[in-house]
């Protein structure tokens, strides 16, 4: 029974090529009322909520570099293989696109394995009368519930407008479902209803994963460096939510919580971890191992996702010939003692015919106990990190006018990534300006460009407010000459992502689609 449940939940994803992404399996594969008879089924159905996320759609790969790539960050070399090609060039992106259809489908994935889980587990508990194993169902319900809420976020982010809270009721939002066999319509909602539906799970998580109040590190372990959702994942991702809600104090409040929980330390770029000759920060990024990681992706070298690091260096054991190479301005941002530069980029001869030079990108260059596998450019993504919700704190400490306080929290980040450094001094004539230049430097193509570009254009009285363009490309070395030179204005649809052509043609479907989509 369990193989059967397993193969019919990792069949959902078929049907969402050729279906809507709400679409389920036939009933006859496994009839619902017999699936998750008992705790250990329900924590099969858990697993199986942790292993959707490896998804190479999702953090391994699309969901992780599509927003970035789109942007201004990097450049398309000559030669390349054209991967993401449509979304670099901008102005291709269409409702058929595969890139973005994936990344659309399997976050559904994601929130039908979740909606599975939920709607069975009322009928277990009226069979479990153990309390550990009550714990137990809690635990995982409080799991399923965060990673619902996780998708979501996503789907928000990407397909829906920046969040203002004077239109936000008005604005196109996504389709919401809670059950995996309810009725809901499928249509979208308002986009302040959809970002209440993510806040209301990640309440109910908040609730079930909560850590007992004598929670011991010494017995129970580190929260550092887990590939499990706990409450500091919870409050992790609402100060995210918050952020782009621009609901500032509650941003900050929530950043406050995981910050000074005192579970997770900034990995210093200035002390080398054991005998490695690497820092605690390059570590973080070549073994994936950190006591800043709030949330990592778990990868086994017989179990993973996507090779993040493949389109910049495509290194065949001989040579490099990325797809895509840093933009020069994005080099040029750090400061010449910020050791983030040689974590980040290492100069390489490429193996075109035009032999470009440029500083490539080695942060994903992949695990180095992978390597001895002969896989490369596998990285753990690193979903929730320590750094960014200092951000995200300093971010919202400017946008409520305390500066010193905004500083502070940037003289803590820089201070663990720079060789030496003194203090940060922010005024509301510089403020934004730093905030989001540091963004850059601490989160380069971890995929937050797109969506805080279109935030902070989005805002009247945002950076952007006396600026016709957010951002323009010129060409540098050996770069595509389509694409290179580009303009993107404020306001332009494609901030938005087209809602997939097949959603919008599935049988039934109400769903109304961006201005992208036309």
């Amino acid at each position: 029974m369990i193989k059967r449940f397993k193969f019919y939940i990792l069949s959902v994803v078929v049907a969402l090529s050729a279906t809507s992404c709400l679409d389920k399996m036939p009933e006859d594969e496994v009839p619902f009322d017999q699936a998750i008879q008992t705790v250990s089924d329900a924590n099969l159905a858990v697993i199986g909520i942790y292993d959707a996320f490896k998804s190479n759609y999702l953090y391994s790969g699309n969901l992780t570099l599509l927003p970035d790539i789109q942007t201004d960050l990097v450049y398309g070399v000559k030669g390349n293989t054209n991967v993401y090609g449509d979304i670099w060039r901008w102005k291709d992106i269409k409702p058929t696109n595969t890139d973005i259809e994936g990344v659309y489908g399997s976050l559904y994935e994601v929130i039908n394995r979740c909606n599975f889980l939920l709607d069975r587990t009322d009928a277990l508990r009226k069979k479990v009368t153990n309390d550990d194993d009550l714990n137990k169902l809690d635990q995982y319900c409080g799991e399923a519930y965060f990673a619902r809420a996780l998708a979501y976020s996503e789907l928000i982010k990407l397909f829906c407008k920046a969040y203002d809270p004077a239109t936000a009721e008005n604005e196109l939002g996504v389709i919401l479902t809670e059950h995996y066999r309810g009725d809901e319509e499928m249509k979208r909602s308002s986009l302040k209803a959809s970002y209440e539906f993510v806040l209301a799970d990640l309440e109910r998580a908040e609730q079930l994963l909560k850590l007992e109040e004598d929670y011991d590190v010494a017995t129970n372990g580190n929260l550092y460096d887990t590939t499990y959702f706990n409450e500091y994942t919870v409050h992790a991702l609402r100060s995210r939510v918050y952020l782009y809600m621009q609901q500032w104090k509650k941003a900050e409040e929530s950043a406050t919580k995981v910050i000074d929980s005192g579970y997770y330390i900034l990995s210093s770029c200035n002390t080398q971890y054991g005998s490695t000759g690497q820092s605690y920060y390059e570590y973080m990024w070549t073994n994936d191992h950190s006591s800043e990681a709030i949330w990592k992706i778990g990868f086994t070298i017989n179990s993973y996702g996507g090779a993040l690091g493949t389109v910049f260096a495509n290194y065949d054991f001989t040579s490099f010939r990325p797809d895509y190479v840093p933009a020069e301005w994005v080099i040029n941002l750090y400061d010449n003692n910020d050791k983030r530069v040689s974590t980040f980029f290492q100069n390489m001869t490429t193996g075109y015919s035009h032999q470009l030079s440029w500083p490539l990108l080695i942060k994903y260059f992949g695990n180095e106990e992978f390597f001895n596998y002969n896989i490369v450019g596998v990285t753990m993504p690193k979903v929730f990190r320590l750094s960014e919700q200092y951000l995200i704190r300093a971010e919202a400490y400017v946008k409520q006018g305390e500066y010193g306080k905004a500083a502070s929290d940037i003289t803590t980040l820089r201070s663990a990534r720079y060789t030496t450094y003194g203090s940060t001094a922010l005024s509301k004539e510089n403020a934004m300006k730093v905030i989001m230049e540091e963004r850059v430097k601490e989160l380069y193509m971890e995929g937050f460009r797109l969506n805080d570009l279109k935030r902070w254009s989005a805002d009247p009285e945002g950076p952007f407010k006396d600026q016709e363009y957010v951002f323009q490309r010129e060409p540098q070395d050996q770069s595509l000459e389509n694409g290179s030179s580009l303009k993107v204005k404020k306001g332009d649809k494609l901030f938005v992502w087209p809602i997939p052509q097949h959603e919008l043609d599935a049988p039934g479907s109400e769903v109304e689609p961006n201005e992208s989509n036309k």
